[in-house]
């Protein structure tokens, strides 16, 4: 499957980075723990030392993991916090690997 890549400059008007922090946290501990998403989908968030500039990579490892994220509740409100926290701009890149180191 593809990667995305999400990124944006967060806004400090919409709150702190330690709380925007716990948000992602939280969300990523939603996805490790549903029942039917755990170990299908790969996210990480990232951000650049002493700045703003946020970077989010997901991976799903098969084609449903996405659709059935998308039917989450808590999905839909990360989506709206994300947006908040790049003070309404956020672009999600679709990637294409060329080529990759394994794992293992």
């Amino acid at each position: 499957m593809k990667p995305f890549l999400i990124r944006y400059k967060f806004d400090p008007a919409s709150g702190s980075e330690e709380e925007w922090h716990r948000q992602v946290a939280a969300f990523i501990s939603a996805l490790e723990t549903d029942p039917e998403l755990k170990g299908r989908i790969s996210y990480r968030c990232m951000k650049v030392r002493d700045g703003r500039d946020y970077y989010h990579l997901a991976e799903p490892l098969d084609e449903e993991a996405p659709k059935l994220l998308q039917q989450r509740d808590w999905f839909k409100r990360y989506t709206e916090e994300t947006k908040r926290a790049g003070g309404g701009t956020v672009e999600v890149l679709p990637l294409e690997v060329i080529a990759e180191t394994k794992f293992g």
